[in-house]
């Protein structure tokens, strides 16, 4: 049938389609019929029709509903309120036996606290030190016990002690993945410290006093703790007694769990920097029937939402209390890269994939990349040595400014950064290369044939987007931020896509532009992520005052990097300078554990793109018609 005639005889039918497509108000039926009629029009016209007209536009056409199909209804606020109903009163409720022993874990640690105080008077010094024991008496000798809350700027004083109570309580939470003791360690040290606390009051005849103040915020924040410990336990667990799963897919789910809880402690540990930041700071000032009324009120607060509710959401859901969570454990390699995903679909993929192929590029990584990291980190420890012999506002910026070189202090700086974009370059072919042999197994001249044809595109691909992000100012890299996305698929179409090198470079743009959105989503998202998993152990509120004081917000990398300087001290007076090494040291983990999971989304995010664009998914399926057998099962089955 010649193309004019194929036209004519079924444009109504077409036409037909677009406007009941397009209206609001249609009948299912016809709009089903009229698309499986497109569709076999569409697979007789790449027959015979390949490189005409009529092909794409049917193309468009199937792929317009394609696309629909797929598009992910976003979450209702509705559902949102159901979460906070239901689903996480029911997680409390499950987890109520966790939560439990860590309520009387902390009361244990608290009592050998009093315990300990009331034999020896002056352990309070041990664990508070000496300085805020001696500020402490003579504010007692003042007459304002409690003045160490008193401040002129309530607002920063907010800022400092909710960032540090969430610091606190999500540390609290992550350390117990490593088999719970984590968890354990810190709230004996928080409990003692607090049993010290009120004894060294009750030992001055201020314990009613003391109270009054510290638990009007204490009734939020000593909570927060011991339930962020509760869900630590219960992560912890996961590890510990994975039952029929594995031990790693019974943290998925143990890690899920104790997350949501975290997750409910967020608005009350906002609440506890508040009351300690307006309310506290003022107790002089509010009589003791309001002190004794904010307590109650808080414990009442935390009783019904912790305790009285889930277990009436248990008792009114019997059905689910028993229901077990199936986690989606997907085959090792089984990834569908022809596929529409939404921004929530890649950063949970992006994990799995990350997850799966981790083997693989780690193993690139720390036999090629680090040792070159390495190489060039001594390099310009050497190089910046007198520099490296103090501490930083920013300890992690100033490191990361010496270890790359973009501060450009001397001519060795611009030689080292220029190899730090090789490095990157290497970063980001270990995981280009890994998402394209998914399911393949590790093979050396596999991946030196696949840098060898590709490693210049990804290296020009990635070097605007090195550039705007290590050279620009921090406060104009804000602002950058959503410039970003425009360069953000560039590299994956160099690492991932077929072609001459300016197509690539075309390629990448226009899937950079069409996925800007989703782009600067999981751009934050990731920042996020960063943020919260990092920070208790060294991020962004890593924070000195000046030389040799204590950071403002100190983290364990703090604490560690203070030990390593103290022994340094015994055989060096440089002994600043193995302490900043030991960070870098803790930096170069962070950056090789992170970039490959923001790599990844690239990744997706172009795979996505590519099949929206081009529907590779859908001329996938076209090819399978006819080819299924009725009688038995065949390899397409399982595509």
């Amino acid at each position: 049938m010649k193309e004019t005639s194929f036209i004519e005889q079924n444009k109504k039918k077409w036409n037909r389609f677009e406007k009941l497509y397009e209206s609001k108000s249609n009948d299912p039926e016809e709009l089903s019929d009229l698309y499986m009629d497109i569709t076999d029009d569409l697979s007789y016209a790449q027959t015979f029709y390949n490189r005409r007209t009529v092909r794409v536009y049917l193309n468009q056409l199937a792929q317009k509903v394609y696309t629909g199909v797929h598009k992910q209804k976003g979450e209702s606020i509705k559902k949102l309120i159901t979460v906070w109903q239901v689903s996480l009163p029911m997680e409390i409720y499950r987890s109520r036996k966790n939560l439990l022993f860590a309520l009387v874990a902390f009361v244990v640690y608290a009592l050998i606290g009093v315990v300990t105080t009331y034999i020896d008077p002056d352990f309070p010094r041990v664990v508070m030190g000496d300085g805020y024991v001696d500020m402490t008496l003579q504010n007692i000798q003042d007459g304002n016990p409690l003045k160490v809350y008193e401040t002129t700027d309530q607002m920063a004083m907010f800022v400092n002690i909710t960032t540090n109570n969430m610091k606190v309580a999500f540390l609290t939470f992550f350390v117990g993945f490593f088999f719970t003791v984590g968890t354990h360690m810190l709230m004996f040290y928080n409990g003692v410290m607090l049993g010290a606390f009120q004894y060294f009051f009750h030992g001055k005849g201020l314990l009613v006093t003391s109270f009054l103040g510290i638990w009007i915020h204490g009734a939020f924040e000593i909570s927060a703790i011991v339930l962020a410990a509760g869900a630590g336990i219960t992560a912890g667990n996961g590890l510990l007694f994975p039952r029929s799963y594995t031990r790693v897919q019974s943290l998925q789910l143990s890690t899920k769990r104790g997350l949501k809880i975290m997750m409910s402690l967020v608005p009350f540990i906002i609440a506890a920097g508040f009351l300690e930041s307006f309310v506290t700071a003022n107790y002089q000032d509010l009589p003791n029937w309001s002190k004794w009324m904010l307590i109650l009120v808080s414990f009442g607060i935390i009783l019904f939402f912790y305790v009285f509710y889930p277990i009436y959401v248990a008792r009114k859901y019997p059905e689910l209390l028993d229901k077990e969570e199936v986690g989606n454990f997907n085959k090792r390699g089984d990834f569908n890269f022809d596929k529409i995903r939404s921004v929530g679909e890649v950063i949970s993929d992006s994990f799995r994939m990350y997850r799966t192929q981790f083997g693989k590029f780690t193993r690139i990584n720390g036999l090629i990349v680090l040792p070159i990291i390495l190489v060039l980190v001594v390099l310009q420890d050497v190089n910046h040595y007198n520099l490296q012999k103090t501490e930083y506002w920013y300890d992690w910026q100033a490191q990361l400014e010496f270890m790359i070189g973009y501060g450009f202090r001397n001519f060795q700086d611009y030689i080292v950064f220029g190899a730090w974009t090789i490095v990157f370059t290497l970063l980001f072919s270990s995981v280009f290369w890994s998402v394209k042999t998914a399911g393949e197994e590790f093979t050396w001249s596999s991946f030196f044939n696949y840098l060898k044809s590709h490693f210049l595109g990804i290296w020009s691909g990635n070097l605007v987007l090195l550039m705007v992000v290590l050279l620009l100012p921090w406060y104009i890299l804000l602002l950058a931020t959503f410039l970003i996305p425009f360069f953000y698929l560039i590299g994956a179409s160099f690492g991932l896509s077929d072609g001459t090198f300016g197509e690539k470079f075309k390629r990448g743009l226009k899937y950079s532009k069409q996925h800007y959105g989703k782009s600067l989503m999981l751009i934050m998202v990731l920042v996020l992520i960063t943020v919260l998993f990092l920070q208790p152990i060294a991020f962004v509120f890593s924070m000195h005052d000046g030389w040799n004081n204590e950071p403002i917000v100190p983290d364990l990398l703090d604490m560690v990097s203070r030990f390593v300087k103290r022994v340094a001290q015994i055989f060096t007076e440089d002994y600043m300078v193995w302490s900043n090494a030991f960070r870098q040291l803790i930096y170069i983990i962070f950056m090789l554990g992170l970039i490959p999971l923001v790599v990844i989304t690239m990744s997706l995010g172009f795979f996505s793109e590519r099949e929206k664009t081009e529907a590779f998914g859908l001329r996938k399926a076209f090819q399978k018609f006819g080819k299924r057998s009725r009688i038995k099962e065949t390899k397409i089955d399982f595509d």
